[in-house]
């Protein structure tokens, strides 16, 4: 697990294509605050194999909360799922956050069919499901809440 730097960019676009999660052209604009504030409390990872992003998550602290964060996003290329990878990851963050005095880890993701793997992953994960958002993201789509406390 590394920081993403902006040349990890092209692979990074490959890794969230192969997903389907959004439209990869959005990661310029979501990593801005990231590169152009040293004191952003962002946290952007890739895990790289040969020398080369085949993952990438992204978490941040929730404003006006106290050592609250969300996931925002997690995605390994498709052609590396079902390895530990996301595990890893969400380990990696765990322990991160618990280091840094972090309290509660939020993840929200979609309630439609094709995310059902993505929610027994964050099930296996021993993530609560805390909430539903009816129709948050669009009609027929609600938002899933998953809550995991992190410290006491």
């Amino acid at each position: 697990m590394r920081p993403i730097t902006q040349n990890d960019f092209p692979a990074l676009r490959a890794v969230i294509d192969s997903n389907e999660l959004f439209p990869s052209e959005l990661l310029n604009e979501m990593t801005e605050h990231y590169f152009n504030n040293l004191h952003s409390e962002e946290i952007w990872i890739t895990r790289e194999k040969n020398n080369k992003p085949i993952a990438v998550a992204y978490c941040a602290p929730e404003k006006m909360t106290e050592g609250t964060y969300n996931l925002y996003l997690i995605a390994v290329h498709k052609n590396f799922q079902g390895q530990g990878l996301g595990a890893e990851i969400m380990t990696y963050f765990e322990t991160l956050l618990r280091e840094k005095g972090a309290r509660i880890l939020i993840v929200e993701t979609s309630s439609l069919p094709s995310f059902t793997l993505t929610r027994r992953f964050y099930d296996n994960l021993g993530y609560t499901r805390e909430a539903t958002i009816r129709e948050f993201y669009q009609k027929g789509e609600d938002k899933i809440v998953y809550w995991k406390k992190l410290n006491e």
